[in-house]
């Protein structure tokens, strides 16, 4: 039986995706609506961490950020204090490698196997089951976990030992974060040129300077609508992790501490719940 807890945008339609490929599973959230789905699809609902672990060999967790995880992992009824010995947890969660180090100790010390399995992609790439897992931890653990990321993503990274797959989705997402926000002051400085906005994002997206995925946000910033795939307030989540991972590290990232910052401020100004897209909103020239 697997274990799915964390069933917001993401963790939703990967628990999706299994069930529909036929595997059995049980599902819990800290809000039980966004399971009805899944339920109706023949989920079962677990009424706790402690009650999904008791029911599950291999365990999913999709959260927000650390503190969820361990709350979970840890806190009263915690999963992993009801684990079967020897089981796998997953956790796909967007952390900071320090932090999953320590999860991975935890498991082992409760006889758990661990693997830290963030994902690349977004909302349609969950839904596809096109998703990319960067995964820390043993070859053979990844090995017995292989089939259900198969089911949910199109590709499988093994970046290394524990804390290296939230390590290489830090990374990613900084390039996210960081590409995004250029685009959308390039795409600014563009129209306070006298350019319209539409030639502007034709001519950007597909050339040397523009990353595909960009593509994707096209009709968001052409209609000023900006329906969550990735919301705002997550990024910058992520971008405050890496920032704290960087000063734990020593290392300086003068650009990622700018754009934090602006993300942050963007956040302030009411649009974390939108997509991060919407930092195109906050940048236009009349809001400044």
């Amino acid at each position: 039986m697997i274990g799915f807890i964390g069933l917001g945008i993401m963790g939703s339609r990967m628990a999706g995706n299994l069930i529909s490929e036929g595997h059995r599973l049980t599902v819990y959230n800290r809000t039980k609506e966004k399971a009805d789905d899944l339920l109706d699809q023949g989920a079962l609902w677990g009424e706790t961490p402690k009650e999904t672990a008791q029911q599950s060999d291999i365990l999913f967790t999709m959260l927000t950020n650390p503190k969820a995880v361990e709350s979970v992992a840890l806190g009263e009824d915690g999963f992993l204090h009801h684990l079967p010995k020897g089981s796998i947890w997953v956790d796909c969660s967007t952390v900071n490698p320090t932090f999953s180090r320590r999860m991975a100790e935890e498991a082992r010390k409760h006889d758990i196997r661990f693997l830290d399995a963030p994902v690349a992609g977004s909302l349609k790439p969950a839904e596809s089951g096109e998703l990319v897992f960067l995964v820390g931890g043993e070859a053979e653990v990844l090995d017995k976990v292989r089939p259900y990321l198969n089911v949910m993503g199109k590709a499988i990274s093994h970046q290394g030992d524990h804390g290296s797959g939230t390590s290489m989705k830090l990374v990613v997402n900084l390039m996210l974060a960081q590409s995004m926000a250029v685009f959308a002051e390039a795409v600014n400085f563009g129209e306070s040129l006298g350019l319209e906005k539409k030639n502007v994002l034709e001519t950007l997206i597909g050339g040397p300077t523009t990353g595909a995925f960009l593509a994707g946000k096209k009709d968001k910033l052409l209609t000023n609508q900006y329906e969550a795939e990735f919301p705002l307030e997550h990024i910058q989540k992520d971008l405050n992790l890496v920032t704290g991972e960087a000063y734990h590290n020593g290392s300086a990232l003068p650009i990622a501490n700018l754009t934090k910052e602006i993300y942050g401020l963007a956040n302030q100004y009411g649009l974390g719940k939108e997509d991060f897209s919407a930092i195109y909103e906050f940048l236009r020239t009349p809001q400044k």
